[in-house]
């Protein structure tokens, strides 16, 4: 079972690091596309950097919870933590590895989402084999957690706060 569970987290590992590349270019690819807006990056800004790797993520879950969700009832609850924490790993180690070299890089912000999408999953696969979080409101709260961010990346992509997480560092402008 265990071994089960660990392809399944290599396989999401390894999904959403690749969509989360190709989403990157889908908005320019598209012309600018209100729909493509929803899902990929409309500019560099920290913020839609999260959203590529949010994206594929909620999209394995679905299909994640639809195959494995008997086995692992405490799956909402469990990817709920997992993904704010990888999120909160891109600009935590974005801002760190900039503010100590005044500048960014484009292989270290690479390598940002992918030790984040490595975080997200190593965390996800260690909580799932252990079983905590499985109760019905720990998985009700999972749920939210989920959806609520997915709605929180659309809104704020049309509607960014004037923050630096939002602001493209190219352009200096915001959504």
């Amino acid at each position: 079972m265990q071994k089960r569970l660990f392809f399944w987290e290599l396989g999401g590992f390894l999904f959403t690091g690749l969509a989360g590349c190709l989403l990157h270019f889908v908005y320019e690819w598209s012309g600018g596309a209100p729909l493509a807006a929803v899902f990929s990056a409309v500019n560099e800004s920290v913020w839609e950097h999260m959203k590529l790797l949010y994206v594929p993520l909620f999209l394995f879950s679905l299909v994640q919870l639809s195959l494995l969700g008997r086995n692992y009832p405490n799956l909402l609850a469990v990817r709920g933590l997992s993904a704010l924490t990888g999120l909160a790993l891109i600009p935590v180690l974005y801002y760190t590895y900039t503010g100590i070299f005044g500048r960014h890089f484009l292989w270290a912000d690479i390598t940002v989402f992918f030790l984040a999408d490595f975080g997200l999953f190593w965390l996800d696969f260690r909580l799932l084999r252990r079983g905590r979080f499985s109760s019905l409101w720990q998985q009700l709260l999972g749920l939210a957690v989920l959806w609520g961010m997915a709605f929180f990346f659309v809104w704020c992509t049309f509607r960014p706060c004037l923050l630096p997480l939002w602001q493209d560092p190219v352009t200096g402008a915001y959504g």
